[in-house]
């Protein structure tokens, strides 16, 4: 009996990601649905004080996304140590070493990302889950910075060790093998350190944590995208070329996660740059900056499906006989696309007063973003049986 999956790929590690995305997505509902006057976020007893006083639909607003989060969570958890076991055993085979030694080499980076991804989502369970956590939360928030750190430099680590490898002979890299967007996995996995290092600067109160904050988010934030627009660059001559790498057609849209993630990072270094150093946006720059995200996130899904629509990415991968751990890829832009509109939405067109909250282009929006976040729970659940529900029965050669 064999599944998909048994045929292993650290692209498998996006399978967590995904699972940790999906569960930010269900906390918008409490971070713009459920008041919280004492933070900059939603807390356990915010929750349960609009749970006794909201009427039916935060309510089932709130039970929606508390159940979300937590059935997400807990596969972001389950796929991420289930992976980690796999690349243990990765290690020690002769594919390892080919593909340290391949293009492929970065699709290791999707490690670090997957880490990244469930330190944020485990802040969001003990915001949601953990009675009084913000009453020690100046203490948590030193170590999470020292988490993220941490994980900013193995990737660092990792990505010095395919440049140094590449960059110092020549030959080394397979420019035809190029022909995607696969090579910006590193830039994504540094943005998701990034925005995890300046959750901080948003929230806390103390001005070393939240200078602290400021910088080493930025210092992430600006090398992922410096390694964003090269790798990019570099790509799109290759595709010009070559044509795009049908496997590997998802990742034209790995630019939407990265802006999302960016964005949140700039909204989060504003805020604290406000409340804690005197630094003032208004609402309308923000719209604009959130706009300007936006706008490339509709530029990239829009090339993105072109090319995969012509390809037939979708009855060759996600019906038909053949599977690819980098499906997974498809997940992310589709949440980060729900989760920008809800920024967008609030912390822009709310905020600087061109739509009302709760009006009727309020829920035309709000449906939007929720049309994103299902589309990429059913795309979820239909990879999940894909690569790790069903067994097919493989043919054993005879002794």
């Amino acid at each position: 009996m064999k599944r998909p999956a048994d045929n292993w790929s650290p692209l498998y590690f996006l399978a967590s990601v995904g699972a940790g995305g999906l569960a930010v997505t269900f906390f918008m509902y409490l971070m713009f649905w459920v008041p919280h006057p004492n933070a900059p976020v939603p807390v356990f007893e915010d929750i349960m004080n609009a749970w006794a006083k909201g009427n039916p639909f935060q309510q089932f607003a709130i039970v929606a996304a508390m159940a979300g989060i937590a059935f997400f969570v807990i596969q972001n958890v389950r796929y991420l140590i289930w992976n980690f076991g796999k690349l243990a055993e990765f290690k020690k085979t002769e594919a390892y070493q080919k593909l340290r030694h391949s293009n492929g080499e970065t699709q290791l980076l999707a490690m670090p990302l997957a880490v990244a991804m469930s330190i944020n989502a485990m802040f969001i369970v003990g915001l949601v889950f953990v009675p009084q956590l913000w009453s020690i939360v100046e203490y948590l928030f030193p170590a999470a910075l020292v988490a993220f750190f941490l994980t900013g430099v193995l990737a660092l680590r990792m990505i010095g060790h395919f440049l140094g490898r590449v960059l110092s002979e020549g030959g080394l890299f397979d420019v035809t093998a190029h022909n995607s967007f696969a090579q910006l996995l590193p830039a994504f996995a540094l943005a998701m350190v990034a925005v995890g290092l300046s959750a901080p600067a948003a929230m806390s109160t103390t001005p070393l944590t939240v200078g602290t904050a400021l910088v080493v988010s930025t210092f992430f934030g600006l090398i992922a995208t410096i390694y964003a627009i090269v790798a990019a660059v570099t790509a799109f001559n290759s595709m010009l070329h070559y044509g795009t790498h049908k496997e590997a057609g998802p990742t034209l849209m790995i630019i939407i996660p990265l802006m999302t993630v960016l964005g949140i990072m700039v909204l989060r270094q504003e805020h604290g740059l406000h409340t804690t150093f005197d630094v003032h946006t208004n609402a309308a720059e923000t719209l604009m900056t959130l706009t300007k995200f936006l706008t490339v996130q509709v530029l990239f899904l829009l090339l993105g499906l072109t090319v995969l629509s012509r390809q037939g990415y979708a009855s060759t991968f996600l019906t038909g006989d053949k599977n690819s751990a980098g499906s997974y890829a498809l997940v992310c832009p589709g949440v980060a696309l729900s989760v920008m509109t809800q920024f967008w939405l609030h912390k822009g067109l709310v905020a600087a007063g061109l739509v009302a909250k709760f009006s009727m282009t309020y829920w035309v929006i709000i449906a939007i973003a929720l049309m994103f976040q299902f589309a990429m729970v059913a795309l979820v659940l239909h990879l999940n049986r894909r690569h790790f529900g069903k067994s097919k029965m493989v043919a054993v050669p005879a002794e």
